[in-house]
This record gives C-alpha cells, structure tokens and sequence, in this order.
C-alpha cells in the first residue's frame, strides 16, 4: 500500500489571499465568505491521485477547521488533523489514537504549562491562548519572532517544537510531530510507501520520514540530501507540481509498462 500525506494549506489548498487565477473553484467557506481556493488543475489531479493511491490529508489544522474544507472529491478514507495528534476514520475521531497522542504528548506537559505561562503574559499576544484538544498551544502575535524568541530562551527545545507561520504562534510537544503522526498510520496500517508533500517547517519531520518528499525548492535542499525528493522550483503552482509528482511516481514505480507487442500463449 502507498500512503500518500499531504499536507493542505499553500500544498494542496490556496487562501482568497494568494492569487492562483481565475481557473478555481472554492473549497471552504467561513462565516459565509469563501475563503480557500484549488485550481481546476488541482482538482482533476487530485481525482486522479485518488483513484489509484491512499491520500491522507496531514495537517495542523483542528478537526473544526478540517471539516469546513470539501475539494470536491468525496470524504476522505483517513485524515491526521492536531498536527497528527487526532485521527479521523470516515469522518470520526479515533479515540484510541487521541488516548495515544495524550500519553506522548505528557512529558512535554510542563515545558507546555511553562509555555502558558509565558504566552499569557506576552505583551506581543493579540489573540486568545488556546490549548489545541489537551494537545498544544496556539496563540498569535504582533511580533511573532519576538515572542517565538521569548519561548525559545525559557523552554526545553529537547521537548517542545515552536513555530510560527504569520501572526500565529505554535508550541507543539516534540512526540506531536507530523512524521510521528505519518510512522504512527503507516504501522497500523500496514503501508509499504510513504509520500509526504509540504511547504513548511511543521512538515519537516514527515518529509524526512518519507520514502518520498516533495517540497519547495528551499525547504527540500535545507532538509533532505538524497534523492527521494522533488524540490518544486515555482515553474508550476505547487498543488499541480506535487500531484503531477505523485502520478509520475505512480507510473514510474508502481503501474506495470504498456507493451505495444503482441505475445502469444
């Protein structure tokens, strides 16, 4: 079985903020305002990615914000939201898996209480401090690299991952990762191949877990030196380059070659 991870937001799904062209079709709506965008490339891409591998969606995402996506394609088999702390089977939380994703988040609890601490206090933070299911921080800051800089000075970066994309500030116990959460489906599932694809630093640890990784040019050469990734240059959008990628692999490793020659029995 391949297993394929992709990451959602800038990898597979566009804010109304990024212009993609005028070829799309919206795929969340908040508060009634359409909010992300795919290409119709995309679109037909991911029909064909689905119909031949197993995609799971892999994202920081909560499981309300997960929910308010549709790309169109029919539900999703699997989907790891939480940063892969929560699992999603058909649609619902897997409670074994949550059970599991408190147990390995608990030795970073106090290095996240401390954090809290910290936050709470931030004269930088403009957003309320939400504790993510029990699982990790989310905040956001008028100076996001000041504060990441505040948690970074006081905690235990042997526990806890800090990350900041904009205004929004994370602290993500290190057992919470992505590629653990990636590990974690592969074994129970039984998968033989991973692909990963992503765009940021909260995909790092499951693009270095992949049999495969797709990712921008700058990320993939940072993070990985052999040759089981693609490093997306921005000649294509890169929702198109990675399931383009994906397909490409597909045909390349796992369908059987068209013979044009005639055998007989």
């Amino acid at each position: 079985m391949i297993i394929f991870n992709s990451d959602l937001d800038n990898t597979l799904i566009y804010s109304y903020k990024r212009p993609i062209g005028s070829d799309k079709r919206c795929v969340e709506i908040y508060q009634g305002r359409e909010i992300s965008f795919i290409t119709h490339r995309t679109y037909e891409l991911l029909k064909a990615v689905t119909e031949k591998i197993l995609l799971v969606p892999t994202t920081t995402r909560t499981v309300e914000q997960y929910n308010r996506i549709d790309l169109g394609i029919g539900g999703f088999r699997y989907a790891l939201v939480c940063n892969g702390g929560v699992l999603l089977a058909d649609g619902r939380e897997d409670e074994e898996w949550y059970q599991e994703s408190l147990s390995l988040a608990a030795p970073a609890r106090g290095e996240m209480e401390t954090a809290a601490g910290i936050l709470q206090a931030d004269i930088n933070r403009i957003f309320e401090l939400r504790f993510i299911q029990d699982l990790f921080l989310f905040t956001k800051s008028s100076d996001p690299e000041g504060t990441v800089n505040a948690l970074k000075g006081k905690l235990d970066l042997s526990a806890v991952d800090i990350f900041s994309n904009g205004m929004k500030v994370y602290v993500v116990p290190k057992e919470l990762s992505k590629g653990r959460g990636v590990r974690r489906l592969k074994e129970r599932l039984g998968g033989e191949t991973v692909i990963a694809a992503g765009d940021s630093e909260f995909d790092v640890s499951m693009l270095e877990y992949a049999d495969y990784a797709i990712a921008p040019e700058g990320l993939a050469c940072r993070k990985r030196k052999d040759k089981a990734v693609t490093a997306a240059d921005g000649s294509l959008l890169f929702s198109e380059k990675v399931l383009e990628t994906v397909l490409g692999y597909i045909k390349k490793c796992v369908e059987p070659p068209v013979s044009d020659t005639f055998e007989p029995f």
